[in-house]
């Protein structure tokens, strides 16, 4: 990655967020004649554990954010809360970064910030017809990918042991690195 011209950008989620995302999305992806889903407490325990199909979670999120700080002309990281919060700034720091700032004209005449915005919203990518009736080769529906793009929405899932589980494991996984989910 040094010595390479690419460029990365990392959007992370806060990990209960990412938890309960992944875990609607996994039993989506499930065959129907399996008629089972995988239970909420049981792969929340996995997830905890690092026992993922996508491998260990909190290594991966810190690797690069760690790789932002030592290399930010190449990593970008931010947050879907920052983004959601803030996405015109998020937007503009994306731009710069990779090297196609918005002159004075697109930010404020043309108002091409404000329609890439729209155009990148979940609301309109959902809706895209791709998105609606579009499948995979695997047969998966592509509106598996979406699901509501809130912040926050795991308070309707987690039970109070899960949210005090999820904070210790954060603490000590993120523990003196600066970087707050």
């Amino acid at each position: 990655m040094k010595d390479s011209e690419c460029k990365i950008v990392y959007l992370c989620r806060n990990p209960k967020d990412t938890y309960v995302s992944l875990w609607q999305f996994t039993n989506n992806l499930l065959p129907k004649e399996i008629g089972t889903t995988s239970s909420l407490e049981e792969t929340f325990d996995k997830f905890c554990r690092v026992v993922s199909i996508n491998g260990p979670f909190w290594d991966h999120v810190l690797g690069y954010y760690k790789a932002s700080l030592e290399m930010p002309h190449k990593v970008f990281f931010l947050t879907y809360e920052e983004m959601k919060e803030k996405p015109r700034e998020q937007l503009k720091r994306l731009a710069d970064f990779l090297g196609c700032p918005f002159s004075e004209d697109e930010e404020e005449v043309d108002g091409g910030v404000d329609e890439i915005l729209r155009l990148c919203s979940f609301d309109n990518l959902s809706k895209l017809e791709v998105n609606q009736n579009g499948k995979l080769l695997t047969g998966h529906e592509n509106r598996s990918f979406f699901r509501k793009g809130e912040v926050g929405d795991w308070v309707s899932y987690l039970t109070p042991d899960m949210i005090e589980r999820i904070h210790r494991i954060i603490e000590e996984k993120f523990h003196g690195s600066g970087l707050k989910l």
